[in-house]
């Protein structure tokens, strides 16, 4: 099929580990909301990877890379969610501060598994650096002269697969974290670092070039 597998197996993981916005996403779930709520989250970014996946195979992928209107529309679409999650964490920080004694319960209200599903998505699919990823990565693990469409959704699907791993592993261990911090401060504190990491994420994501 023309795939250097075991490269790509080793660039991967050094891409998926560093931290950035899905993660941050899936790991403000998992501490606040709980694994369900976390593993859901990251099952959303996964989705919106598969997504990636094909529109890179098709070619798709390749017209947010060349367009510089779509690369830029997406780009403040994506900021603009990721700092309107972080607004939210701090209005539910200061909520919980105003509540009487000082405690809300927990900080934050429960959200669905179908909310956290669709916060991953949205997260994944409204960051064009993805596309900037995915059409700069996988052309470098096919042998010149091959048909990129299986071998594109061959590594992308292997991708996937390595992502939802860690991004599962890191929601559980979020969760069991969330556990040892149920004090109604730690929670507090817990939503204003996520709030802000999450907002400086999205400014990050505005201010970026390609």
């Amino acid at each position: 099929m023309g795939i250097h597998l075991l490269p790509f197996l080793g660039v991967a993981a050094v891409v998926i580990v560093a931290p950035g916005p899905d993660t941050a996403v899936v790991t403000k779930n998992g501490l606040l909301h709980g694994r369900r709520l976390g593993l859901a989250t990251a099952f959303g970014v996964n989705c919106g990877l598969l997504v990636w996946t094909v529109a890179t195979a098709s070619g798709l992928a390749a017209l947010v890379r060349a367009s510089e209107v779509a690369f830029t529309v997406l780009k403040f679409v994506g900021a603009a969610y990721l700092i309107w999650l972080g607004i939210q964490a701090l209005r539910a920080r200061r909520t919980a501060t105003a509540a009487p004694g000082g405690a809300g319960g927990g900080a934050t209200r429960p959200i669905s598994a179908g909310r956290g599903f669709r916060q991953g998505l949205a997260s994944n699919l409204s960051n064009p650096k993805i596309a900037l990823m995915f059409t700069s990565l996988l052309p470098q693990f096919v042998s010149p002269g091959t048909p990129v469409l299986r071998p594109f959704l061959v590594l992308g699907g292997v991708f996937v697969a390595m992502t939802l791993l860690w991004l599962c592993g890191y929601a559980v261990v979020a969760a069991r974290a969330a556990r040892l911090l149920q004090r109604p401060r730690v929670a507090r504190a817990i939503d204003g670092v996520t709030g802000v990491v999450l907002i400086g994420f999205g400014l990050r994501l505005a201010t970026e070039r390609r």
